[in-house]
């Protein structure tokens, strides 16, 4: 048994409602912190920082948030890039008009006018739910990138309409601007992630997260057993507003450094997001990050697998053609088993012979050194995959990767035992 819960007894209900009650995951917990904190920074480089560890911290952060509103309390919104916008049109703001005080305090604080903005667009959702709402949100997300374009109050009257983030430091080491080393922008944009991360899982698995699973399971039904929608709905809003504001504030200060609203925090960020916790899983801690690596780790699987083209040696080739032949198995075995579903014959090894496809694949293309496509086919190519997996995810496992670790678990507690 890989995944161990036998042994764990609670005695207290302060053990029973701590964060990790199961020891197993308790410990996996502390593991992956360590190798987070102590481990990777002495190995990244500038590359690994910016193509990947920084948008996928940041990301994690933005589809806590989006899931603590959609996934947890049921209200869809289609505003987040316009919210991020204001995280980090706040924290420019502040970093500009008080620069004596630390970024730190610079970012909370935008998450905290961003969950002001939030709770004021979320007062609609007291009298719309649903499709409405998600108009509502909708046009939210035009007006706050219209708002930031035209009042050249926000980006203080430059003539670019750009804004800059200027340099700052903490304990001596530049966070902000060209300086910045590639470990400390990992090590702080971590820092504010692995907090997000407690803090949510915390906030969902209290009272109020039942309050807002109860709003979005039936409204009606939560409000006659004593619930009270307009606080559950509006708290909702502004706890997912402080998470979006300060990946807004952190996507501009310390990933990108320079931001023009419409091309940075557009409509197309809002969807990126939404489609994160839908492939990772709504109403999950966990489906937010394996959302956002999903969605951070394909383009680069793609550039590397399509659109690069290098030269490889004798036993990449050799190893290339294996991976083809299994690639091919691994299509027929995927379509026989989709058959067999169809004809209501089980089918249950559909999603596993598909991830082996896919998997082989991208390995294959990667040992022959790319396959050399045009960068723009690659672009296309990866939004018809993330279309194709939202399609697939919807009709085979509406609840994601979240709900497939779920899976994976209940076999491990049991494995190498059939039953």
């Amino acid at each position: 048994m890989l995944y161990r819960e036998s042994g764990d007894f609670s005695t207290t209900y302060q053990q029973d409602g701590q964060t990790f009650p199961i020891k197993f995951d308790r410990y996996r917990y502390y593991a992956v912190m360590a190798i987070a904190f102590c481990i990777v920074p002495f190995l990244v480089n500038d590359y690994w920082v910016n193509a990947i560890f920084l948008p996928f911290l940041i990301y994690s952060i933005a589809a806590i948030g989006l899931n603590i509103l959609t996934g947890y309390c049921g209200q869809v919104s289609l505003g987040t890039g316009g919210f991020m916008a204001v995280g980090a049109y706040a924290c420019y703001k502040l970093m500009t008009g008080f620069p004596e005080i630390n970024i730190f305090f610079h970012i909370i604080l935008s998450g905290g006018i961003t969950a002001a903005v939030c709770v004021l667009f979320g007062l609609p959702s007291l009298r719309i739910k649903g499709f409405y709402l998600a108009v509502a949100t909708l046009a939210a997300q035009f007006f706050l990138v219209w708002m930031f374009n035209k009042v050249s109050w926000f980006y203080n009257y430059s003539a670019s309409g750009q804004i800059n983030a200027p340099e700052r430091t903490i304990f001596g080491y530049a966070v902000t601007g060209p300086e910045t080393l590639p470990w400390v922008a990992y090590i702080f944009c971590l820092a504010f992630t692995a907090a997000s991360a407690i803090i949510a899982r915390n906030i969902t698995r209290g009272s109020t997260g039942r309050k807002w699973m109860a709003i979005r399971d039936m409204d009606i039904a939560a409000e006659i057993i004593g619930g009270d929608p307009l606080r559950a709905k509006l708290s909702a809003f502004a706890v997912s507003g402080f998470f979006v504001g300060i990946s807004g504030a952190l996507f501009f200060a310390v990933y990108l450094g320079a931001v023009e609203v419409g091309e940075v925090f557009g409509i197309v960020k809002s969807f990126l997001v939404l489609f994160m916790i839908i492939i990772g899983g709504l109403g999950s801690i966990f489906g937010s990050f394996a959302g956002a690596a999903f969605l951070v780790l394909l383009p680069v699987m793609l550039k590397l697998a399509l659109a690069d083209s290098v030269e490889v040696s004798t036993a990449s080739d050799v190893a290339s053609w294996i991976f083809f032949y299994i690639t091919c198995a691994g299509a027929v075995l995927f379509v026989a088993s989709w058959i067999q579903k169809m004809i209501g014959k089980g089918g249950h090894l559909m999603l596993l012979w598909g991830s082996v496809t896919i998997v082989a694949f991208f390995l294959m293309a990667f040992l022959k050194g790319g396959l050399g496509w045009p960068t723009d086919i690659v672009a296309h190519v990866q939004l018809m995959i993330i279309g194709l997996l939202i399609v697939i995810f919807l009709i085979l496992e509406p609840h994601g990767l979240a709900q497939l670790w779920r899976v994976a678990k209940e076999k491990l507690r049991l494995w190498p035992f059939p039953h």
